[in-house]
């Protein structure tokens, strides 16, 4: 798309170096004085906590802590916490514009110059030259993730503060250029190994594509002064952006789920915003359907308030960045994205990856301004269906979270942040989750080995789908869905798949096609039809069906499980007792990180098969007579 419209025309298209001036420089007062007098004061205070910042070394024992016991955040804080202070202290300084915070900006920079590398540990096997090493050759320079922040942060810090510190010392900007040239954008030029690059037509791009990307085009756009270099660099990044944007699903979905969705399609954004302004609005790609199409995703997978549909990697909850959100739904003309934006604003909103990046943050403070501030309510859609990555979502009414919400999901179990979970489902009733997603711990060594799979939270035991004769879902390409169907009417949505191929032959499975009906009744509450239908080679009454739950179920006798929440409001569960007896469990929480969304506890509901059998037709219906809508 970007390679066929503009790649042979990139010369002519981008203004030179000295000519693009992205963002008001220190320099400019009248533009820093003008921010809201709030925002101004916020950002000093944040760059006085760190007027006395230690600039401590990174220390050889944190990065091995990565090899030795499979700890990947200690040194990756670390360093991450650096390029903060360096980012709220250069804010700071532009604001208050009296050279105050220049000095400990200053030691930021030759500390962060100075670092052996800024790759982290779990990165080390992008290249093949480090991936056995337990500390980094700093001859084998090439980029990961960090190494592009650390570079966008340095390449805006230069772009912003350049005559303040010439007044200090030339020797500053050289060594940011120096470092940036070496260890981004000479090896960016050099390298064709690493695999987010998209050289590689076998490998689907993920989030690290756009997100590097649109770090190193800022380097290229603000730093490199030889234009011949500078045009070599941008237009080797828009063929490899264009990999991302061909591997796309059509339907905007994000398999990686709205958590990821900030630095895969918000980071595409990113990339599209940098071309846009850097060739004067001629690189233009916000009236594509695709592009639209993937910023519409973060609204339909939205649930209500800080919850959202979170399939793989993700967490039930996040406070989505607002600026971002609504720059990007301004772009493509699309209200309901920016309303979603203005809904969640908050103005202690925090970066989900935990970066403050600077091509995000600038246009935040001179273009979003106080925009963010006028009320709106989140769009919250009826009906979703996203074909290509298979899921599904519906609600009892469009513009409100009131009443019964149903999200399910077909696809494969080889998606980018893949859990073994084929489908799988979670509802939701007046905002309030009741099934859900679990999510996933804090990330260690093990997430993304070969082991990943032997992590709980990894596991389809753990995810609301069924289990026969012990056997799991197994992760790959060969183990997805089959004869799914879906389709809606304004009374109701329905969505089936066969789930016999995502378990190894040795279940004993044929056949499992289940089928989710959202029932949207006018006379009595909505409810949730779940049908298992299901065929198998054997006779067997190791069948189960696994619930996942935040509320202590209660185990009726009537054949009925009742979930209540902390709000007083419930749901029902009633399955056939006849077929199906029913049991629970306490999962007890450890990680800080699910911790922060679900507590210290957790329960997994298990109906199993009272008979042997190797056919049947089971059903579940969920319904939440309590709920608001019943009020209406």
């Amino acid at each position: 798309m970007l390679k066929e419209r503009y790649l042979d025309n990139v010369k002519n298209l981008l203004l030179p170096q000295t000519n693009y001036l992205p963002y008001p420089k220190f320099s400019d007062r009248d533009m820093w004085q003008s921010l809201n007098e709030s925002v101004k004061q916020d950002w000093v205070t944040r760059g006085e906590e760190f007027l006395a910042y230690p600039w401590l070394p990174l220390s050889a024992t944190d990065f091995l802590a990565y090899t030795r016991d499979g700890n990947v955040v200690r040194y990756e804080n670390k360093l991450r916490e650096r390029r903060v202070v360096l980012t709220t202290l250069v804010l700071a300084e532009c604001i208050e514009g009296r050279g105050r915070f220049l000095d400990i900006i200053i030691n930021g920079i030759w500390s962060i110059c100075e670092e052996t590398t800024w790759i982290i540990p779990s990165h080390m096997v992008l290249s093949k030259a480090s991936a056995k090493l337990s500390l980094p050759d700093v001859t084998d320079v090439f980029i990961d993730l960090c190494a592009g922040e650390t570079a966008s942060v340095l390449a805006t810090t230069y772009y912003l503060l350049k005559e303040s510190f010439d007044e200090v010392s030339t020797s500053i900007c050289a060594r940011i250029q120096h470092e940036i040239n070496r260890r981004i954008l000479d090896p960016y030029l050099e390298r064709t190994d690493l695999w987010w690059m998209g050289i590689n037509p076998n490998r689907k791009m993920n989030n690290w594509n756009p997100w590097i990307n649109s770090n190193v085009l800022l380097c290229f756009l603000l730093l490199e002064e030889d234009e011949e270099k500078r045009i070599m660099g941008i237009a080797k990044m828009i063929t490899s952006l264009d990999r991302f944007i061909n591997d796309s699903e059509r339907d905007g979905g994000c398999e990686e789920g709205p958590v990821y969705w900030h630095r895969a399609a918000g980071s595409l954004f990113d990339c599209l915003e940098l071309l846009y302004g850097a060739s004067e609005g001629q690189i233009n790609l916000y009236n594509e359907p695709l592009i639209q199409e993937l910023g519409r995703y973060l609204y339909r997978a939205h649930i209500d308030e800080n919850y959202y549909i979170n399939f793989a990697d993700g967490s039930a909850m996040l406070q989505i960045e607002s600026d971002l959100v609504y720059r990007y739904g301004v772009r493509i003309g699309d209200q309901r994205l920016v309303s979603l934006a203005r809904s969640a604003f908050s103005p202690n909103n925090k970066p989900l990856s935990g970066w403050l990046t600077m091509h995000r943050l600038l246009p935040a403070l001179f273009q979003v301004g106080d925009k963010l501030k006028d009320d709106a309510s989140a769009p919250y859609i009826k009906d979703v269906w996203l074909n290509e990555i298979e899921v599904m979502a519906a609600r009892e009414q469009e513009g409100s979270s009131c009443g019964l919400y149903l999200a399910a999901k077909g696809g494969h179990n080889a998606e980018s942040h893949n859990h073994n979970d084929l489908g799988h489902f979670m509802v939701y009733s007046d905002g309030i989750p009741y099934l859900i997603d679990v999510g996933v711990e804090t990330y260690s060594a093990k997430t993304f080995s070969k082991d990943r799979y032997d992590i709980w939270t990894m596991q389809s035991a753990y995810h609301n789908v069924p289990m026969v004769n012990g056997i799991q879902q197994l992760p790959g390409n060969n183990f997805k869905a089959s004869d799914v169907h879906y389709n809606t009417t304004p009374d109701s949505a329905r969505f089936s798949l066969n789930i016999a191929s995502a378990y190894h032959e040795t279940s004993g499975i044929v056949s499992w096609k289940r089928t989710f009906t959202f029932l949207r009744q006018k006379a009595k509450a909505a409810q949730i039809l779940l049908e298992e239908d299901f065929q198998l080679n054997c006779a067997t009454d190791d069948i189960k069906l696994h619930f996942i739950t935040p509320w202590d179920p209660q185990i009726e006798e009537k054949g009925t499980i009742v979930l209540k929440s902390t709000e007083d409001s419930q749901v029902q569960m009633d399955y056939d007792k006849s077929l199906l007896a029913a049991s629970k469990e306490e999962i007890v929480v450890s990680d800080p990180k699910l911790q922060a969304v679900w507590g210290l506890s957790l329960y997994r509901i298990t109906l199993k098969s009272k008979l042997p059998v190797s056919e049947s037709k089971w059903s579940l219906t969920i319904t939440n007579t309590d709920s608001k809508t019943t009020e209406l």
